[in-house]
């Protein structure tokens, strides 16, 4: 990216997005950002079949689904969801389990995070990240650490989370079902 691109994108998002909690005002932004950030998952790691797996996911009774699940979440825990709200909708957000869903890993859990393309670089995913570990360590899990899948093709990604004090711990598998 260019000097003139990252400084139109620093002018353009940072000043204008305010990290705060989720509300359920927010579902439609939410939703938004939960399909940009599903179809990024599945554009460019992992080849045109984890594209279309992705996308034909994204159902109405998926995003029915999905909001719900995060209905129950903020109910259990109201600080959860973390969403960068900017003037026109939604920068971006970040979700972290509750606690009672995190034991499945014995920590806490980043589920997902994600800034809006136009939003990158502008420090917004800091600030998203050090909301996300304030809920983290409220939370009373038998280890003080924070767990999340990253794609080993996600450079990006990987480079964020390692300047952010992550270190490979273990690796997902899967298999169809």
């Amino acid at each position: 990216m260019s000097d003139d691109a990252n400084a139109r994108d620093d002018a353009n998002a940072d000043a204008d997005a305010t990290v705060r909690p989720y509300e359920s005002t927010d579902a439609d932004a939410l939703w938004e950002c939960k399909r940009a950030f599903e179809l990024g998952l599945g554009d460019g790691t992992g080849g045109d079949d984890k594209r279309e797996a992705y996308e034909a996911k994204l159902t109405e009774r998926y995003r029915e689904r999905y909001l719900a699940w995060v209905d129950r979440c903020v109910e259990e825990d109201d600080r959860c969801v973390t969403v960068a709200a900017a003037a026109d909708g939604l920068a971006g957000y970040a979700f972290v389990l509750p606690e009672s869903m995190a034991f499945v890993w014995d920590a806490a859990v980043l589920n997902e995070i994600y800034v809006a393309d136009e939003y990158r670089g502008t420090g917004l995913a800091d600030e998203l990240l050090t909301a996300a570990l304030d809920v983290a360590r409220g939370q009373d899990l038998p280890l003080d650490r924070m767990v999340l899948d990253v794609d080993a093709a996600n450079d990006r990604a990987r480079a964020f989370y390692r300047r952010h004090g992550f270190d490979h711990w273990g690796e997902m598998v899967a298999r169809e079902l």
